[in-house]
């Protein structure tokens, strides 16, 4: 496969590019023009890499991005995370349907006895509260501490009843079910079992300190700093505490609470999730730094059944299982739609379409990665600048749409007539 060598002084674009990619190209060029700071993408076909490229900014002083360059992609993590978990229960160290408290047994309390390692992973515990958990969002940089929290915290509400996404608890009940398994840290298993046998070339969650130079600024809109100037931050914080309690006398849920109760801990205006002091610890749902190529090269593994370039990290069986689509109980707290959860990965929306198959992981900024083993694609894009939602944003979307549709047309028989991508696809 030949790969078109790409140079652009007006966009700082710089990489690799098959041509029948050419629109993700495209439209990654429409978003360093429409976004200050920088981005990188990569795109896998059929095992292949077909994109492989880089621009803008890195920083707001105007270093331009580089290959190496890696970004801090907050929820994308989780997607790390979980395919971590899915390698030792393919080895048969974790039962989907065990009890945490068998592998875990501090946590078997305070009604958590019997939660499961499967409601964990498809956020069925009910141990979103992050922010009834901790007095400070600072807390999250203490393993230890957040492992203890956990472990006194009761449900808010009965596990299995309902889907809550646990927006920052998710990394820290995997990422200790992993470390009880093995007895090793996770951060050094995220090398081990992932990074070295694939060869990546960036992909951290707790980051050394000789790798933190290589991580790209993050930049927030004008509006959010000045947000974040005011007291306005702490206003909401203490206004949505005591809607919280009152709710709770009248025994009325809300998913208001529930959302600042899963992604609000107090403090959290103020935390910078950049920050070398942050970077350097193991927050596994929301500070993994990845550059978009290596992110790309593990979810093209699970696009292709667990293996890629001889190397198989899961198996087919393992993975069916993985990605099964779990059916939501009950109300649905925190994000109040569907999210069509697998397990640790969620489904996968485009401006081209939805594809079913798909799975992957998109994160508060605008960073994404996912995996279609029907049309043996992977898609990844890391950004430094924006906010969007806890799901990725329309930079997302548009990036998947694009590849989506090339991966479309590419697999069309020769000579058939190219026909647009319709929504909803299958």
């Amino acid at each position: 496969m030949t790969l078109h060598l790409l140079r652009s002084r007006k966009e700082h674009l710089d990489g690799r590019i098959h041509p029948d990619f050419a629109p993700v190209e495209a439209t990654l060029r429409d978003l360093l023009r429409n976004y200050s700071g920088g981005a990188a993408v990569s795109v896998y076909h059929r095992g292949e890499c077909v994109v492989d490229l880089w621009g803008g900014y890195k920083d707001d002083k105007g270093t331009l991005w580089r290959r190496d360059t890696m970004a801090p992609s907050f929820s994308t993590t989780k997607g790390v995370a979980a395919t971590l978990m899915h390698i030792y229960a393919d080895r048969g160290l974790i039962d989907y349907d065990a009890r945490v408290c068998e592998y875990w047994p501090e946590f078997g309390q305070a009604g958590k006895e019997d939660i499961t390692v499967r409601q964990v992973l498809a956020h069925q515990s009910g141990l979103y509260h992050i922010r009834q958990m901790i007095d400070h969002v600072d807390r999250m940089l203490d393993w230890k501490y957040m492992i203890r929290a956990i472990e006194q915290a009761r449900p808010a509400h009965p596990p299995g009843m309902r889907t809550g996404y646990h927006g920052l608890t998710f990394g820290f009940l995997v990422g200790e079910i992993i470390q009880r398994v093995t007895g090793k840290k996770f951060s050094d298993l995220v090398q081990r079992e992932i990074v070295r046998p694939l060869k990546l070339d960036g992909m951290y969650i707790g980051t050394p300190e000789r790798e933190i130079p290589r991580a790209a600024q993050l930049i927030f809109p004008d509006a959010t700093r000045r947000l974040a100037r005011t007291s306005l931050g702490s206003k909401l914080e203490v206004g949505a505490s005591r809607i919280s309690r009152l709710l709770q006398r009248v025994g009325v849920d809300s998913d208001l609470s529930s959302i600042f109760d899963a992604l609000a801990p107090r403090g959290v205006s103020d935390f910078d999730f950049g920050s070398p002091e942050s970077l350097r610890a193991a927050i596994p749902a929301a500070n993994g730094l990845f550059t978009a190529r290596s992110l790309a090269q593990l979810y093209a593994l699970l696009a292709n059944g667990g293996e890629l370039d001889g190397v198989r990290l899961l198996s087919r069986d393992s993975l069916e299982q993985a990605t099964t689509l779990q059916k939501p109980t009950g109300r649905l707290s925190v994000i109040p739609f569907d999210m069509r959860w697998r397990l640790g990965y969620h489904g996968v929306a485009t401006t081209r379409g939805f594809p079913r198959a798909a799975f992957g992981h998109f994160g508060f900024g605008g960073s994404g990665a996912w995996a279609d083993p029907k049309r043996g694609l992977s898609v990844a894009l890391i950004v430094n600048s924006g906010l969007g939602t806890p799901f990725g944003d329309l930079r997302t979307a548009r990036i998947g749409g694009a590849a989506l549709c090339c991966a479309n047309e590419r697999s069309r028989p020769a000579g058939l007539l190219k026909e647009r991508t319709a929504l909803g696809a299958t």
